[in-house]
Formats: structure tokens, C-alpha cells, sequence
């Protein structure tokens, strides 16, 4: 079993200069294994599960993390679940602690979905995550998701790829 590892992901092909190009290739239907897995925690403000303010929380973040030198290239990924709502929280992989964020880990076994669509399909993607666990003959403790771009650029690529991973 593999720990703290992450299918690949060449995070430098980047045509927008923006979010890399994401392949889902090798990501479905994974078992993934995090042990004590380094995490900068941030939180969003939403409205009825819309993000307000998104576009300041992980520009900042993301800056701090590449000042400290802490962008984690073998295992790339920023966890996003809801708590309400009005409020979301996400996991932002680093390779060691950064001054001034919120630092966390985290463990846990994980299956993973590929899904490709419009944000507003995520009740759907829920259960069909639920659904993964139940098949696997596991009971889903949480449900997490890793939007791969940006909404410019999965536009821009002509894909939106949500990777969703369920707890188990």
C-alpha cells in the first residue's frame, strides 16, 4: 500500500498560465492512502453553497505556499468540501509548514471518481460516491472534492474535471 502518494500530474503544462492541464488518466477509481499528510486549512464564505470569496482566499494561500517554497509536486491537491451552506473548507497539500496559514494533516483512506460536468452536478457525484463505497463494502464517512482548474480555465481545455473522493 502506498501512503501519502498520488496517481500523476504534470503540474507544469500549463498553456492558460493559469491551473495545469488535467489529465484524468490514471486518477478513477484509485485507493488512496494518507497518513499524517501535511495540509494547509483554509475556509470559504458561500451563499446557499456558492463561493463568495474564492478568488482572494486561494491566490493568497497558493502565494504563501510557493513563497515558502512548500508546493508539494509529487502530491498536488487541494481537498474542498462544504460544511454548510454558508461555509466550505479546503486542504491545501504542502511538503512542509508555512507561517501565517492554519497547518493540519491528514489520514484516511480514500476511493476516488472522475467526473466531468458543470459544478451544479454535485449532488449527483455524492452518490455516486456513496454508491462506490457501498459496492467496495465500505460505509462513506466524508466526501471530498478536488476541482482541477479554474472555471476560465476548464473552459479554456474544453473539460471540467472534479475529482471526488469518499472516505472510507
Amino acid at each position: 500500500m502506498l501512503v501519502n502518494e498520488l496517481p500523476g500530474y504534470d503540474i507544469t503544462d500549463k498553456p492558460t498560465g493559469c491551473c495545469p492541464r488535467f489529465k484524468p488518466e490514471g486518477w478513477d477509481g484509485q485507493e488512496l492512502h494518507f497518513r499524517n499528510k501535511p495540509f494547509v486549512r483554509a475556509e470559504t464564505r458561500s451563499f446557499m453553497h456558492v463561493p463568495l470569496n474564492m478568488g482572494r482566499v486561494f491566490p493568497r494561500v497558493l502565494a504563501n505556499i510557493a513563497d515558502a517554497g512548500a508546493f508539494d509536486k509529487e502530491g498536488h491537491i487541494v481537498l474542498s468540501r462544504e460544511v454548510s451552506p454558508w461555509l466550505a473548507e479546503h486542504f491545501f497539500a504542502v511538503s512542509k509548514p508555512i507561517e501565517n496559514e492554519e497547518m493540519t494533516t491528514l489520514s484516511g483512506d480514500f476511493l476516488t471518481r472522475v467526473f466531468e460536468g458543470p459544478f451544479s452536478e454535485i449532488r449527483k457525484w455524492c452518490a455516486e460516491l456513496e454508491t462506490l463505497a457501498r459496492a467496495r463494502g465500505r460505509l462513506a464517512k466524508g466526501i471530498w472534492f478536488y476541482y482541477t482548474t479554474c472555471p476560465k480555465c476548464a473552459k479554456a481545455y474544453g473539460a471540467n474535471y472534479v475529482v471526488g473522493l469518499v472516505e472510507v
